[in-house]
């Protein structure tokens, strides 16, 4: 969205009348416009063509629910996804509604509106911010004669660009596929050629010159399709299992794991490297991180634990998206403790709070510990910092990028870390190091004291470190006397 709005009121042929009092008069702003270069007017027609090439665009919105403050803002976020995608937007326009049209999205009478708007502007690109059906998809398509894409398909070339490893890169391919195909049948007229027919009784089949196989070029690309879908989904089967691996490996030594999790461009991965050194990828843009990171961090104390930077989430985020990642999102599942980081600057905080809880809630994330951390605080608004202090009474408040509130937020992280269950009192020998080095590493050193005979340490352990230990234990009133 731009700083400066022109609002245009039409009436609307499609809804309920003004004077019914279904919506208030001063809500009924048909489509409201944000200013704005040469149209593209060739049909879409063919599949090998839907790559995203998106370069001037109208973002287009449905109004159905909540105050005129959350139409904005999630116009104002769907404008930030294009621009990530590379894309420069020229208009945007909200329609108030009771519900999407199920024929063209907008109401039929003002797709002759939305035309027009991609005319005068010289747009190539129509972006809904919702997900449209084959139907919409098409008839959108048809009249406005460019090109005409969903906040899916948005979300998922923006996960394409920023893919790196050889499991994103599978994960998005197939979240992309999936969306495709039952789509194909919107995308032209051409898919539904049959390249073949029984030429059997009075115009049944495809008559002479038309016999053949019979399969139509959308039965052959649904084929290709499907085929390619099993093929992926093997491969993130294998890449899973050794992820498995590793978290079991971890799980075995007693590490615990702590997940960063929030809304995109929150600022994660600058958590991250704050806390670790991680040296992770920082950048202004939505959906950054895609590969998940896993970093050692240390306690004051001396004990290990993990930190996992984490694919970010945005409201209606694609159930594709989060099935093909699901894998990777079962690293937060798989945590001791997620941090929920919450951009303290968003207009809406509560709303990217309540997006990211939905879908920790899809993995089964929602039942872990989670510590709230408000970032970007040297940004921030002093009386929205306030207001969500009293919000969120027990969050942690810090800057990423200036470092405040950092140690306050380790503390935090230290807290609740999972204990160690068995409290033990051993005396080890000397030529042990290693065993004690393990328990600095893996238990809770409460105590330590240098004995003749060897080190008497007071620990907190796991119960396969405490079965090593047994051989070296003490009664408290055995370490109690030792130590006098």
């Amino acid at each position: 969205m731009r700083d400066e709005e022109t609002y245009l009121t039409y009436t609307d042929d499609d809804e309920t009348d003004a004077t019914t009092g279904e919506f208030e008069l001063s809500e009924r702003q048909a489509l409201r416009r944000v200013p704005g270069l040469s149209t593209e007017l060739t049909d879409i027609t063919e599949v090998e063509y839907r790559q995203l090439r998106l370069e001037r665009v109208v973002l287009v919105g449905v109004w159905t629910e909540g105050t005129q403050a959350d139409a904005d803002n999630s116009l104002t976020e769907l404008a930030a996804l294009a621009e990530t995608a590379g894309s420069q937007v020229l208009e945007g326009l909200i329609q108030r509604r009771n519900r999407p049209d199920p024929a063209t999205y907008v109401g039929r009478g003002k797709v002759e509106d939305l035309g027009a708007v991609v005319l005068s502007t010289g747009a190539d690109t129509v972006i809904c911010d919702g997900e449209l059906s084959p139907s919409q998809l098409r008839n959108l398509e048809q009249r406005t004669k460019v090109k005409v894409v969903d906040r899916t398909a948005l979300i998922l070339d923006i996960f394409a660009q920023h893919a790196k490893s050889k499991e994103g890169k599978a994960q998005v391919e197939l979240a992309q596929l999936e969306y495709l195909l039952p789509r194909l049948r919107g995308w032209g007229e051409t898919l539904s050629r049959q390249s073949g027919g029984s030429g059997r009784g009075g115009g049944a089949g495809g008559g002479v010159g038309l016999r053949g196989p019979g399969e139509t070029k959308l039965e052959t690309d649904r084929r290709r399709i499907r085929n390619r879908i099993a093929r992926l989904r093997r491969e993130i089967k294998g890449m899973k299992t050794v992820r498995q691996t590793k978290r079991a490996r971890r799980s075995r030594n007693a590490v615990p794991a702590v997940a960063i999790a929030g809304y995109t461009n929150a600022g994660k991965s600058s958590l991250l490297n704050r806390l670790t050194g991680a040296g992770v990828l920082v950048e202004n843009a939505l959906f950054a991180t895609l590969d998940p990171t896993t970093r050692k961090a240390t306690t004051a104390d001396g004990r290990l634990y993990t930190l996992s930077d984490t694919v970010g989430f945005v409201r209606h985020l694609p159930h594709q998206i989060v099935e093909a990642f699901r894998s990777t999102l079962e690293e937060v599942a798989d945590s001791d403790l997620v941090v929920h980081v919450v951009d303290g600057t968003h207009p809406d905080p509560e709303e990217q709070v309540r997006a990211v809880r939905e879908v920790l809630a899809e993995v089964g994330a929602d039942r872990l510990p989670e510590l709230l951390v408000v970032n970007k605080t040297d940004a921030a608004n002093e009386d929205e910092l306030l207001r969500l202090k009293r919000l969120w009474p027990e969050a942690v408040f810090v800057s990423a990028r200036a470092g405040r509130g950092i140690d306050g937020l380790r503390a935090a992280i230290e807290a609740r870390l999972p204990r160690p269950a068995v409290e033990v009192r051993a005396v080890l020998p000397y030529d042990r190091g290693d065993l004690v080095a393990r328990l600095h590493r893996q238990g809770e050193v409460l105590s330590t004291a240098h004995l003749p005979e060897g080190t008497l340490l007071h620990v907190r352990v796991n119960e396969a470190l405490a079965a090593e230990l047994a051989p070296f234990a003490r009664t408290e009133q055995e370490a109690v006397a030792a130590v006098r």
